[in-house]
């Protein structure tokens, strides 16, 4: 995002790797009651138990397209912990319509990242017996 007269305006909002947060997430989820997360490249365990029982979703965003996902913002409603984390890793407040993400973890413990690896597992597996 890039400051403006009269508030800010987002040039790039390309997803962060979620994974490496994972440790943190199931507190941060239970803690500030949120109620979705979005990243790319997926969540585990943690965040997936979070995630039912405090009725939240991961939401993932394609990572790459960062300027499309910035013509989604329409308004920025509040940014926090700037001068502590940066621009790039403050918490921000947005609007936004046509945010393209998929949900593919969700509060009914349902997670496609899991279904994926162990379908991806199977076929890999058939895959080498025949070779």
């Amino acid at each position: 995002a890039a400051s403006r007269e009269g508030g800010w305006e987002f040039v790039a909002a390309g997803p962060t790797t979620s994974i490496r947060e994972e440790v943190y997430e199931p507190e941060v989820i239970g803690h500030f009651g949120l109620r979705g997360v979005i990243g790319k490249g997926g969540m585990g365990p943690g965040t997936l138990r979070a995630c039912r029982e405090h009725g939240a979703a991961y939401f993932h965003a394609v990572g790459g397209a960062a300027s499309l996902i910035a013509d989604t913002v329409k308004e920025v409603l509040a940014v926090y912990k700037k001068d502590e984390f940066g621009v790039p890793e403050a918490l921000w407040v947005i609007r936004a319509e046509g945010f393209p993400v998929v949900v593919t973890m969700d509060s009914h413990g349902r997670s496609i990242h899991d279904e994926v690896e162990q379908t991806s597992k199977a076929a890999l597996e058939c895959l080498l017996a025949g070779s």
